[in-house]
């Protein structure tokens, strides 16, 4: 299983720091792949969630294609990825219950059915976190039972660690 870091997260959210070009790096340097949240507004690459925030030149992207997921978050920049870069795993979505990356991983929706290539994001979100031994034994049940590819998780430290 690999253990993703949600914009960069890997000890709790973090919205003053997430999405930044360091701080994916550094969730990269702890031995994470990493989610992030992609625009391309004017010809220009951009992370951040709600908005474009910080600007990155291409180069960026290629330098940690793999170990990165990018949510592409308008069409421009979905269609940019998968028609010039497409070594960059990427996907699209909103409220969707999966979708699928463009290398054939499926994106869940938090709390919906998970697959042998399922990527469960944010079991924290339907997981009692809080008390990390039912948390744990949760998310190895899932493992066991389905073998799933991945978890994307603002916690991917504690997930991680509960794998040993």
């Amino acid at each position: 299983m690999i253990f993703i870091a949600h914009r960069g997260n890997t000890n709790g959210p973090n919205k003053e720091e997430e999405n930044k070009p360091e701080y994916l790096l550094k969730a990269i340097n702890n031995g994470f792949y990493i989610e992030t949240d992609l625009w391309f507004i004017n010809d220009e690459l951009f992370l951040g969630h709600d908005k474009p925030q910080y600007k990155i030149e291409i180069q960026f992207l290629l330098e940690i294609k793999s170990r990165l997921f990018c949510h592409c978050k308008n069409i421009d920049a979905l269609y940019y990825i998968i028609k010039y870069h497409p070594e960059i795993e990427c996907f699209f979505h909103d409220m969707d219950e999966c979708v699928l990356t463009s290398k054939n991983h499926i994106w869940n929706y938090p709390g919906s059915k998970l697959t042998k290539r399922s990527i469960c994001v944010m079991p924290e979100r339907y997981l009692e976190i809080s008390n990390k031994i039912t948390f744990g034994s949760n998310m190895k049940k899932y493992n066991d039972e389905i073998n799933i590819f991945g978890v994307c998780s603002d916690y991917v430290t504690i997930i991680r660690n509960m794998f040993g």
